[in-house]
């Protein structure tokens, strides 16, 4: 009866006779990443293309607008709520776009001389599976350049249950989730150890189907269960 819950845990299993896409795997994102719903970022203003930062728009001095960042959320309306501009629509710009789109804002509403804008996403990460469910660690992507092999190495590696040979990439391709098998096993994989991983992948590193011990775990309370009644029985024949 309890048969079914063996290696219930592991997810993303490919059905028979299914072909898997193991080519055509972007090594590089092919389109910027366009900022969306619920993202966060942070930006800093300067004047004079940078030649001093503009305190005023934090009410703040020169020395605590460098110490200290402020994120900004995106609303599911595609608007980010920001300090003297108000409510302004960032959804599906590129980090590049964003800040043009704020560089000519602050000059157009606020009159800032040839202002410059930098803007940083503070909440891109991805999700990695290193082959032990309960292992699953959210990597925060510190830059734009994190490699496949990097990422894993955050997460502590490849498990022990792990196995190299597939490791899925599942990656949102025009709003459609996308999974790519990759085989790190050989050294034919090296040239997918510098593939740039992109914000909001899955990294899901298929574990080893263990079916003994699974079923020993099973099986291990039944067999205790009955040696248990099995001594009981030959007690009490014993005192009879």
């Amino acid at each position: 009866m309890q048969s079914c819950g063996i290696n219930s845990n592991l997810m993303f299993r490919s059905p028979k006779g299914v072909k898997e896409v193991k080519d055509s795997i972007p090594l590089k994102p092919v389109a910027e990443y366009q900022i969306s719903r619920d993202d966060r970022f942070s930006f800093m203003l300067y004047t004079n293309d940078g030649e001093r930062i503009v305190n005023e728009m934090a009410g703040m001095n020169k020395d605590a607008v460098a110490k200290e960042t402020i994120e900004y959320v995106v609303r599911p309306d595609g608007t980010a709520d920001l300090p003297i501009l108000g409510p302004t629509p960032v959804s599906g710009l590129t980090v590049k776009q964003c800040e043009d789109t704020l560089a000519h804002l602050f000059e157009q509403k606020n009159g800032y001389n040839n202002p410059f804008v930098q803007v940083k996403l503070t909440n891109q990460r991805v999700i990695v599976f290193p082959g032990n469910g309960s292992a699953a660690r959210v990597i925060p992507l510190q830059n734009s350049n994190t490699t496949l092999m990097e990422a894993i190495a955050l997460a502590g590696g490849i498990a022990e249950r792990g196995k190299a040979n597939k490791v899925k990439i599942m990656r949102i391709v025009n709003n459609v989730r996308t999974m790519y098998i990759i085989d790190l096993s050989k050294i034919e994989g090296l040239k997918y150890a510098d593939m740039i991983v992109q914000a909001n992948d899955f990294i899901y590193i298929e574990p080893k189907e263990q079916v003994a011990q699974e079923t020993l775990k099973v099986v291990a309370p039944i067999v205790s269960l009955i040696s248990s009644a099995l001594v009981i029985i030959t007690i009490f024949t014993t005192l009879k």
